[in-house]
């Protein structure tokens, strides 16, 4: 029988993005922004008016994505896991951070590799069991296909209706037993 396929969100839920790029805007604005204050997914509302949506431009730096750290537990459960799911990364991307992921992944990931990589903004249109995001709209459009999708949880993604979970140890307790309640394929 064919290994489950659990599709990952590397920003937020593998790497620990809203810290460096918060610091970022922090110290270019001396303000005190962090993800404890976004109640929604748009950054713009949090940020000081005069950086507005240039909020986003932090995430074209060449060099923010290289060094990111892990979520704590993500490398040590994506290790664990590996022989029972098929873990595909499957990730959006701006500008320099395509290069970037790929050599994060190499890097830290060598068990699951840059051919297990997938850059998307469509990630409903991804083949998978099981999609692991924080992104409000990819939690939606993934869960409205009929299959599960789970939230890494921040104050951002409360609204959307699916299992979350809190860190990597709560996922991966919860993978299988989600996938047996759902009818799904589990190891």
């Amino acid at each position: 029988m064919d290994k489950p396929i659990l599709l990952l969100d590397m920003d937020s839920v593998i790497v620990d993005l809203m810290t460096e790029w918060h610091r970022r805007y922090n110290e270019d604005y001396n303000d005190n922004l962090s993800v404890e204050k976004l109640a929604s997914w748009e950054s713009e509302l949090y940020v000081k008016p005069e950086c507005g949506t240039k909020i986003y431009d932090y995430l074209d730096q060449p060099g923010l994505f290289a060094n990111l750290p892990p979520v704590p537990g993500a490398i040590e459960c994506l290790y664990r896991m590996r022989d029972d799911y098929e873990l595909i990364i499957v990730t959006s991307s701006r500008t320099y951070a395509y290069t970037e992921k790929e050599q994060w992944v190499e890097r830290h990931l060598p068990f699951i590799g840059k051919r297990n990589l997938i850059f998307a903004h469509r990630k409903e249109l991804i083949r998978g069991d099981l999609l692991f995001d924080d992104a409000p709209h990819n939690l939606e459009d993934f869960a409205a296909t009929g299959r599960l999708a789970i939230a890494m949880d921040y104050p951002y993604n409360r609204n959307v209706n699916v299992p979350r979970v809190n860190n990597w140890e709560q996922f991966e307790r919860l993978v299988p037993v989600v996938l047996n309640m759902t009818g799904r394929r589990s190891p």
